[in-house]
């Protein structure tokens, strides 16, 4: 699709420009060898609207949350490439990429297992209580405990619990891995039919997960069809009992339906890695909800995951150089 004529770095030393590299490389990777490829600039954060002043003359654009809409496309005419350091790309107007001849390419499989990890983590804090637990032990309850040991809130064995995953691609079958390794059952529901399943794993249909399922795992891309799939009609159709767990994308959940099941007892706790907006407004109601755990959209950070992605950032880039882009979306 993109016509781009085989360079030599060693001839062509485009200029490069990081709109946002803080979350990719807080100062515990390198941008040695992305520096290396062309004349680099790497910023922290853009606000918006110093986007284009900072893109103006770049060749090659890396955004990871810094939009890159069809006004900043349009008002920067030196832009060949644009790179997403994520595997979400929502933040680019792909259209109005694919108009310029402007490939835009993104990563797709950097964090499978680190995301696969923090599902279990949500999942294994709001059965066991672990963080509650421990604290109480260091402000000296246990010290001064008249039995040899306490728990404040049921322990939950998973093993024989069903395990349903809304949406099996990569990281689905990740945690459905884990799951088993459980001894977990595992119902799982996807828009594209697997060919194949593994041992242990039932295809059903999204209302089956939904009914059938003590944990509701969230692992779909977010695109109209996927909107709020966690709506009131579906959490009202979950165990009492059930837990929701989201890794994915913020908006796949109707937050304010969600706040009311969990406050009203109506599902038994959420573990929340996403939210529709990011940092949330103080008066997202799942902030003061009942029994919801929410951690700052981490679950793609571990170090392992993020050099994993800055590996792929750069071969993104050197392929594209090369004339034969990689990883494109549009």
């Amino acid at each position: 699709m993109f016509n781009l004529a085989a360079v030599s770095r060693s001839e062509v030393k485009m200029k490069i420009v990081v709109l946002d590299g803080y979350t990719l490389n807080p100062g515990d990777l390198s941008w040695d060898k992305l520096q290396a490829l062309g004349q680099c600039e790497v910023h922290d954060r853009t606000p918006p609207d110093q986007t284009l002043a900072r893109a103006a003359d770049a060749e090659i654009v890396l955004t990871n949350k810094t939009v890159l809409g069809r006004e900043e496309i349009a008002r920067l005419p030196k832009l060949k490439y644009i790179g997403v350091l994520a595997t979400g790309y929502n933040v680019v107007d792909i259209a109005a990429a694919r108009e310029r001849n402007i490939p835009v390419a993104n990563i797709p499989t950097y964090g499978t297992r680190s995301v696969a990890q923090m599902t279990f983590a949500l999942l294994l804090e709001l059965t066991q209580h672990v963080a509650h637990h421990a604290q109480t032990v260091r402000d000296g309850r246990w010290s001064k405990n008249p039995d040899w040991c306490y728990w404040d809130y049921p322990l939950i064995e998973l093993d024989g619990l069903t395990m349903g995953l809304a949406g099996f691609g990569r990281i689905g079958r990740a945690v459905s891995a884990v799951a088993l390794a459980l001894g977990m059952k595992v119902l799982a529901a996807d828009c594209i039919v697997p060919k194949e399943l593994p041992a242990g794993v039932d295809f059903v249909d999204m209302e089956t997960v939904f009914t059938k399922s003590d944990v509701v795992s969230l692992h779909c891309p977010l695109t109209p069809e996927t909107k709020h799939l966690v709506n009131a009609q579906r959490l009202a159709r979950m165990k009492r009992s059930a837990f929701l767990i989201n890794t994915s994308r913020g908006p796949l959940v109707d937050e304010a339906a969600l706040a009311d099941a969990l406050n009203a007892g109506r599902i038994a706790g959420a573990g929340l890695d996403v939210l529709a907006v990011e940092p949330p407004a103080p008066d997202n109601p799942l902030l003061k909800a009942k029994n919801c755990l929410m951690t700052p959209h981490i679950s793609w950070a571990t170090r392992s995951a993020r050099a994993r992605l800055m590996d792929m950032a750069v071969g993104n880039v050197q392929a594209f150089l090369a004339g034969k882009p990689q990883n494109v979306v549009n």
